[in-house]
């Protein structure tokens, strides 16, 4: 066996470097870290080359004392922690001191800070792990970290290093993620000497989402606000419409922490089931806030992962945070229609010119326009101005507190209200509360012979209570719902219906149908629309289908399905459904059997909803299927009134609706 060498410091550093540094969006991660936790309020990080020849990270932060910049690279020497009881209150980003350590490690660094209440700064620079010159500098407030040459020393890992659009790229992600994590921050970012985009610091997470993904992206958002056990979740999810093709639109912050978390991305799906098409993932950007000995994130050298202590009242929160706010939202989806560009016309029209000269209007236009006005006559309207400048001012005005009771003041009422407010009719008595016989209390009945052990008692007679006197009117409440008048249906796809006066709405009405008996069969009170069967439906099963239907009878009971079993490997359904009878029902009997093998060791699991999609979308109203004009208006009010009828169970939106106003300014009417 060879001896035993304790390995040199260059080597270890190398080593435990590795660790902490993969690639150029990991030192960047690392020093905005820091940067953040010195209490910056603007930070400026600069690559180019995709950060493996050059990287810059400014900030305005509190800086470090000159005797205390060596004992920044030393590993393991940090000022978030003293205490190993310290671990269990952590509230900030970077504390295990290895960054500045790993960094200078595997490249050159050259640091220049200064704290507000000193003259001069220091200015620091360290290669390989071997300071290069440490001298007193002037330099503004703040620090600012260079890194130049990137695994300069260690040619195996400048191997691995992709192409530099794509370290480029993912140094922008890990900004994009704290960015919007600190929107109090105001952050810039700068790319090959090219501005990529710049957050305002204004507080608002929504305005570091637009900065960060844009105006598409943020005009689809809900907000999401929610507490549940100790655990605040906070932000922004996407409507289901406009989900995305992979998860890295998904993000959730710990306590101002960009993790990578399943439980937290399972909740998140789990709130959108039945609402979002197959194949979509929703996108998110979640801050979920908990007390900070309820997580460990001393679980990897990045941070980037976190473990909770209790799991179910996070993973909780977050589904019912996500599901909140997409039942506050309503999710009704307004059609965005965008003018007809004619590209054949030679000239703009005059309002389009109108406007572009508002917009974009040069200097000397608007020197020249105010020399006209200045030369122009008074405007007639001016007289105006002096006669109320000549009124009278009131200075008798009774000053009273807000919470004092207001004077009765005879305000004009709404049309409907002052119908309903008429002196109500004198109620109408019947004929035996008028007369005097009715008022007198009868006489007990004598005990009936040979029930000794009925009492006089129980023939006591019953105190007639006299009619109630009719209330005084009270002012009415308007609580009419919005009639719905269906106009009819175009390509034999979709319903077209007025809500009210102002409102236009179009329901795909497969995919409404579709949603509506899901949610029947979901709830499994559909024993109501059983119907037998003259002739059983026989389906030949596997073993396992057979035994899985029989199995789940009362499941399939609570669906309104019943089976027959005597004729094994044989099931025949003797009741189904009323509103699946006239398809074929082998196809739907065979999933069944086969969804409910699939999940045997669950049947009550979410898996199960696959099942449901399958027997609703086949047992809906197909396209361009005759439908009375009393179905639709039936089909479109269901929609309309119920909340829960958004999106198919695929996903797919249900309803649309479109203003007069929106009409109008189609037809330049506006």
């Amino acid at each position: 066996m060879p001896s035993i060498n304790v390995l040199s410091k260059e080597i270890s550093e190398l080593i435990a470097a590795g660790e902490v540094i993969e690639r150029p969006s990991s030192v960047i991660k690392e020093l905005v870290e820091n940067s953040i936790d010195s209490g910056a309020n603007h930070i400026t990080v600069e690559i180019k080359n995709g950060g493996t020849t050059y990287m810059r990270v400014t900030d305005d932060g509190c800086g470090m004392s000159f005797d205390d910049v060596p004992k920044a690279f030393l590993r393991h020497a940090t000022s978030k922690i003293s205490v190993k009881e310290d671990l269990d209150n952590i509230l900030t980003l970077g504390f295990r001191g290895e960054a500045l350590a790993s960094v200078a490690a595997v490249s050159r660094v050259e640091i220049m800070t200064k704290q507000r209440e000193q003259l001069y700064g220091t200015l620091y620079a360290i290669e390989g792990s071997a300071e290069k010159s440490y001298e007193e500098s002037g330099c503004p407030d703040g620090t600012t970290v260079i890194i130049r040459d990137l695994f300069y020393n260690v040619p195996a890992r400048r191997k691995f290093m992709k192409k530099d659009v794509t370290e480029g790229n993912a140094v922008s992600s890990i900004l994009q993620k704290i960015t919007m994590s600190h929107p109090e921050i105001s952050f810039r970012f700068i790319r090959d000497n090219r501005t990529e985009f710049n957050s305002s610091g204004d507080g608002e997470l929504f305005s570091a989402i637009y900065a960060v993904y844009g105006r598409d992206f943020a005009r689809d958002l809900i907000p999401v606000d929610y507490e549940y056990e100790g655990v605040h979740v906070g932000g922004f999810v996407i409507k289901p419409l406009y989900s995305k093709t992979n998860r890295a639109f998904q993000n959730f912050f710990v306590n101002g922490r960009y993790v990578r978390s399943r439980l937290c991305s399972a909740a998140l799906e789990n709130a959108y089931t039945n609402m979002i098409m197959t194949g979509k993932f929703p996108a998110c950007v979640l801050l979920i806030d908990l007390a900070p000995n309820a997580m460990d994130v001393n679980i990897h050298p990045t941070k980037a992962e976190v473990r909770f202590t209790n799991e179910k009242s996070v993973s909780d929160a977050i589904y019912f945070a996500v599901k909140n706010a997409m039942m506050k939202d309503g999710l009704i989806y307004e059609f965005e229609l965008k003018p007809h560009t004619d590209w054949t016309k030679t000239a703009p029209e005059p309002e389009e010119i109108k406007q572009q000269e508002f917009i974009f209007t040069p200097v000397d236009k608007i020197e020249e326009t105010e020399q006209k006005l200045s030369e122009a006559p008074a405007p007639v309207h001016t007289a105006s101005k002096q006669v109320r400048e000549e009124m009278p001012v009131i200075t008798n005005i009774n000053l009273r507190p807000a919470y004092s009771q207001p004077e009765t003041v005879q305000q004009q009422v709404p049309v409907y209200e002052r119908k309903a407010e008429k002196t109500p009719e004198p109620v109408k008595t019947s004929e035996s509360v008028k007369t005097p016989e009715s008022e007198k209390e009868p006489e007990p009945l004598e005990a009936v012979e040979g029930f000794s052990y009925i009492t006089q008692q129980s023939f006591a007679a019953v105190p007639v209570q006299k009619p109630a006197e009719p209330e005084a009117p009270t002012e009415s409440v308007w609580t009419e719902k919005p009639k719905i008048r269906v106009i009819g249906e175009v390509f034999g796809l979709y319903i077209v219906a007025e809500v009210g006066d102002d409102t236009m709405i179009m329901i795909d009405k497969h995919a409404a149908h579709e949603r509506i008996l899901f949610e029947k069969l979901k709830s499994r009170n559909c024993r109501q629309y059983s119907q037998q069967l003259l002739t059983g439906v026989k389906v030949l099963l596997t073993g396992d289908e057979f035994s899985a239907l029989e199995t789940n009878q009362e499941l399939l009971a609570d669906m309104g399905f019943a089976f027959d079993f005597s004729e094994k490997p044989c099931a025949v359904a003797t009741a189904v459904p009323t509103f699946i009878m006239e398809l074929e029902m082998e196809e739907i009997i065979s999933e069944i059997a086969n969804n409910l093998h699939m999940n045997s060791h669950d049947p009550q699991s979410h898996a199960l909803d696959d099942m449901l999609h399958t027997v609703a979308c086949k047992s809906a109203i197909k396209g361009n299927d005759k439908n009375d004009i009393v179905e639709l208006q039936s089909l479109a009010e269901q929609v309309y009134f119920d909340e829960r009828i958004r999106h198919c169970p695929h996903g797919r939106p249900v309803m649309f609706t479109m203003t007069k106003s929106n009409i109008s300014h189609q037809f330049k009417r506006t």
